[in-house]
């Protein structure tokens, strides 16, 4: 279970959104963070803002970027969350490949070189969170190649639970939709939008229960896990309609 004051996390894809907002909710706590993400001058900004902050740079994109960031921390962090993502909506036919496959880099196999690499870093049963979303449910129309990288990370959470347990806890956040400059680029109307704060306070008092999975808002997650229950039959027909 999370402490709340003197832990030491380490937040990767802190510079923005949910990663910064947890990032001022935890130093509020006390806790001492080590930030990172691809912008480093927002990341300075942000270690203003938490004091005793370390800022380390870090592009999940560029392959052995995290093995150097790693190889310059030491071990013990009570966590290590990691939020990164990139998002490209569109339908699969105007995708542009070099995009599409800087997405699945970073927001899978990213995530990935986290599983591998982070839980040397933690004490005995300090907590490994992995970052994947209600997009990852059930494909829904327009965010094909972001839903589909959610969804692996889904499934990477459920085996890591099982393969790093007891000496890691691995922990899941499924999000729905949180106002960032990502969902921004949206062109539909959003269910359940909620502030990056307010999707960092469900985050953390999950963090300190028990549950593995962490989603929120209910109101938006629980639709979602009954579609997936759903026969296709009536659940592709169901998400035909959010075409129209």
């Amino acid at each position: 279970m999370l402490p709340r004051r003197d832990a030491r996390i380490w937040i990767i894809g802190a510079s923005a959104g949910i990663g910064a907002a947890l990032a001022r909710a935890l130093a509020a706590e006390g806790a001492r963070l080590v930030l990172s993400a691809r912008d480093a001058q927002a990341l300075e900004a942000l270690a203003q803002d938490c004091p005793g902050a370390r800022a380390l740079p870090l592009d999940l994109a560029r392959p052995g970027a995290l093995a150097e960031a790693v190889a310059d921390l030491a071990a013990s962090f009570d966590a290590v969350i990691c939020t990164a993502a990139l998002y490209e909506p569109g339908p699969v036919a105007e995708l542009d490949p070099a995009q599409a496959e800087l997405l699945v880099r970073v927001n899978l196999l990213g995530t990935l070189e986290v599983a591998r690499l982070c839980p040397p870093l933690l004490r005995p049963g300090g907590q490994l969170v992995l970052f994947g979303s209600v997009a990852g449910y059930f494909g829904l129309p327009g965010g094909q190649a972001y839903s589909a990288t959610k969804a692996a990370v889904n499934n990477l959470a459920e085996t890591l639970r099982v393969e790093l347990a007891p000496r890691v806890d691995v922990r899941l956040v499924c999000p729905g939709f949180v106002r960032t400059r990502l969902t921004a680029r949206n062109r539909f109307r959003m269910p359940g939008l909620i502030t990056p704060e307010e999707a960092a306070r469900h985050t953390l008092r999950g963090l300190r229960g028990r549950q593995f999975e962490i989603h929120f808002p209910k109101r938006l997650t629980l639709a979602m896990k009954l579609l997936r229950l759903l026969p296709y039959a009536l659940s592709l027909r169901l998400t035909a309609r959010l075409l129209r």
